[in-house]
């Protein structure tokens, strides 16, 4: 065999040397496949994580012996936007965030716009009271204390092992 035998192109009028994606149609299929997938889940993903920072608080529970305390994360929201209610056992938030940014200088102008709403629902582990149940609102974090009821306050399960 000579050596130019192992060279992938020659000199003649034949053609260059070609990929095997570009030959083999099963490669040529899976390139394709690909391309799809990430143009679809590309743009879809960067989509879902705006959704996740906008519209997915992050939301820390925290139980004593006499009560539950929920802190939940909300940048950007206004306390008029965010609505705390209780339901069936249930704590639910919910909020609407709607944000317009313009800028113009010169000749450039630039609006963007953020919209959207969430609402993130977390079950009690135990009984609460209604009555005395406290909300703050202090630079976009929202901090809810619900105390327990006084049969739940007693409750005890002891645990043998």
């Amino acid at each position: 065999m000579a050596m130019t035998d192992l060279i992938p192109w020659k000199k003649s009028n034949d053609s260059l040397a070609v990929r095997q994606e570009q030959t083999d149609p099963f490669m040529r299929l899976r390139h394709n496949i690909d391309q799809v997938f990430d143009n679809m889940l590309g743009d879809w993903t960067g989509r879902l994580n705006k959704f996740d920072r906008a519209f997915i608080p992050t939301i820390d529970v925290h139980e004593t012996a006499k009560e539950i305390r929920v802190t939940a994360e909300l940048p950007g929201l206004e306390e008029k936007n965010i609505e705390v209610s209780l339901l069936n056992g249930a704590l639910w938030i919910k909020g609407e965030k709607n944000e317009e940014h313009e800028e113009e200088k010169g000749d450039v102008y630039r609006c963007e716009r953020q919209y959207g709403s969430f609402q993130r629902m977390i079950e009690l582990p135990t009984e609460v009271d209604a009555e005395k149940i406290k909300a703050s609102f202090k630079k976009g974090v929202l901090k809810v204390t619900l105390p327990k009821t006084k049969e739940a306050s007693r409750r005890v399960i002891s645990v043998e092992s």
